[in-house]
């Protein structure tokens, strides 16, 4: 899961990112409004954290350009403003959740995960498809009872196909989910092909369906 931290207070920042890279998440970070608007205008996110006060711009104008392009991140106002107003206008505005600083890191982790849960698996820790058993909260995976041991990253693709479920997803959509704005600096995207070969080596080995499709020339699409 690929989240982008907006946030200024660079302690704070190295706290959040540490942490989550920890929970397994891909965490950007961006200390700007400027350089804020540059990652959501190119790349796309599991969650955003969103600091309402930022050097040089407000942040709920980030907030008003993610709904006028339509964009599906989700998105948790993180502040020091504790006040009913920002609250209220950013949840109006179209934030799916608000966490006034300071927090603890196991709170913010639980409302990622909530937000993630309730916007791409029905609110469910568990999803199933046909013999595929996968816990979110747990991280694991199982195909008839049997469990299935996956890398970071291949899980983490795992539930990327899921939640994209039905949709054809290039090689630089998957490069940019694994790596972040890194995917730009690659020369290619060979290291994608391995992960996904892997993960589905392992998921045919185990007995389940191929759901996984390659898309000759154009990428993969999880079927279901």
């Amino acid at each position: 899961m690929k989240i982008l931290l907006i946030e200024d207070e660079k302690e704070l920042a190295l706290s959040v990112v540490e942490y989550l890279s920890g929970e397994s998440y891909l965490c950007e970070v961006a200390a700007t409004f400027t350089e804020a608007m540059k990652k959501i205008e190119v790349f796309d996110y599991d969650c955003i954290l969103l600091d309402i006060t930022l050097p040089d711009g407000n942040g709920l104008k980030i907030l008003e350009e993610l709904k006028k392009e339509n964009k599906q991140d989700g998105v948790i106002i993180i502040s020091a403003r504790n006040s009913l107003d920002d609250k209220i206008k950013g949840l109006q505005i179209g934030a799916d959740d608000y966490l006034t600083k300071p927090f603890h890191l196991s709170e913010l982790t639980a409302r990622i995960y909530s937000l993630i849960r309730r916007k791409q698996f029905n609110n469910s820790n568990i999803v199933r498809q046909g013999e595929l058993e996968i816990d979110l909260l747990a991280k694991t995976v199982a195909v008839n009872k049997a469990v299935v041991t996956l890398t970071k990253k291949e899980f983490g693709l795992l539930i990327y196909f899921i939640g994209n479920k039905n949709r054809v997803l290039s090689k630089s959509t998957l490069a940019e989910h694994l790596s972040g704005d890194f995917a730009d600096m690659l020369d290619n995207h060979d290291f994608v092909y391995a992960h996904v070969k892997n993960l589905k080596k392992k998921l045919n080995e185990a007995g389940c369906e191929q759901f996984l499709k390659t898309v000759y020339g154009t990428g993969y699409k999880w079927e279901g």
